[in-house]
């Protein structure tokens, strides 16, 4: 008995799975063809026709039949479950398992259905507003055309100086950090340099002492410099 209300679930479904399919592609040829129809673009392509309520009112029919026929699965499921059928019946567990893959194969067919309708009606609402603007446009004034037009370049003189204004943030924020890369590689030299040097402190000494001794060897030499001059010059007058 669940198998036959299943089969008769799963029948009405699928012709309204067909229906609703046809009234998809109907909607989407009635619109392209009032849009190559009326060339002015004064009608608008939707305003609550009999197709959108049609729309409605399947879609609300077939979500009724998909729950009735998810309830039959289910009681399906509980039969095979019970005490009194034997629990390694597999004809009955592939006849379940067959009508859950029907059952989701029409729940996928129903979803992919509606969202291409919703698709088509919202991109049909899109365009018609598009071309409203367009025929506004087009109606106005010169005058008010050429105010449009003027606020337009006003508009792309905008976007340029915003465009001028990212880049020169953009070279900014790359001079800064490639100027904080390179502190970064002085401050570790540096770092080197100053543990190198309290590393090694002999070799701190040892640069002091030749230092110093470069320091005395240069007052001696001048010492001895300063006394050969003073003596030619005392040997010259005398």
């Amino acid at each position: 008995d669940l198998r036959k209300q299943a089969r008769q679930l799963e029948n009405e479904l699928d012709l309204k799975l067909v229906s609703f399919s046809k009234l998809c592609t109907s909607y989407s040829s009635s619109r392209d063809g009032r849009r190559d129809r009326y060339s002015s673009d004064t009608t608008p392509l939707l305003n609550g026709s009999s197709q959108d309520r049609m729309f409605e009112t399947m879609a609300v029919e077939i979500e009724q039949l998909l729950g009735k026929l998810t309830g039959i699965n289910d009681k399906m499921a509980e039969y095979t479950n019970s005490a009194g059928v034997p629990s390694l019946n597999a004809a009955l567990m592939h006849t379940l398992q067959r009508h859950r893959d029907i059952l989701q194969d029409y729940t996928h067919e129903f979803h992919k259905t509606k969202t291409n309708f919703l698709a088509i009606r919202e991109r049909e609402n899109l365009l018609g507003s598009v071309r409203k603007d367009i025929e506004s446009y087009k109606s106005g004034s010169g005058v008010n055309n050429r105010r449009t037009e003027l606020f337009l370049k006003e508009h792309e003189h905008l976007r340029n100086s915003d465009r001028l204004i990212e880049e020169t943030i953009s070279i900014a924020m790359a001079t800064k950090e490639n100027m904080t890369s390179q502190r970064g590689m002085l401050k570790s030299i540096q770092s080197k340099m100053n543990t190198l040097a309290n590393r090694f402190p002999a070799v701190n000494s040892l640069i002091q002492r030749i230092n110093l001794r470069k320091r005395r060897d240069s007052f001696i030499l001048g010492g001895v410099i300063g006394i050969c001059t003073i003596l030619l010059l005392l040997y010259a007058f005398h």
